[in-house]
């Protein structure tokens, strides 16, 4: 794990974030000495969350291929 000092981690966030993502979080040491602990913020996606595809079907449509599929 990384430590930067304030003036570093100010001058090079987008590295500073970067780092985190890749090792599980970076230490930030504040100019007062205070050491703060950067961490990415993993969100918890359904494996079922995907993306719709447009397909322009009618109702009817979508209702008439589910009857044609069922003969």
């Amino acid at each position: 794990m990384h430590a930067y000092n304030f003036s570093e981690a100010k001058q090079n966030l987008s590295f500073v974030f970067e780092q985190a993502v890749l090792e599980g979080g970076v230490q930030i040491k504040g100019e007062d000495g205070q050491v703060f602990m950067l961490t990415p913020v993993i969100e918890k996606k359904s494996p079922l969350d995907i993306q719709s595809v447009s397909l322009d079907l009618t109702a009817d449509e979508i209702v008439g291929f589910i009857h044609e599929s069922r003969r």
